[in-house]
């Protein structure tokens, strides 16, 4: 897969001073998983700045998607419960 690629340029957009947003961390979580790299978008899913937990409900869903389908039921579930911890609306 091209998953490395992809990587590569979500860091070196903080090397190029690129704002790395709730889209771009949405979008990287999203596309790993689909990749079966549930690891990586759980990796990207913390990483995620704090400022931005309310607006973290696409990431998290993202994430137990990505958690899912590696078969990490267990994972997906922590991360559910998380979501409260966090304050982040669930919504999926």
């Amino acid at each position: 897969g091209h998953w490395e690629g992809a990587l590569q340029l979500f860091r070196e957009m903080a090397d190029c001073s690129v704002e790395r947003d709730i889209i771009a961390y949405n979008v990287g979580i999203d596309a790993f998983g689909k990749c079966g790299e549930w690891v990586l978008a759980l990796q990207l899913l913390r990483e995620m700045p704090k400022s931005q937990a309310e607006n973290k409900t696409i990431a998290y869903s993202a994430a137990i998607n990505a958690c899912e389908g590696g078969g990490q039921w267990v994972q997906a579930l922590q991360l559910f419960r998380e979501m409260t911890d966090a304050h982040v609306e669930r919504d999926i």
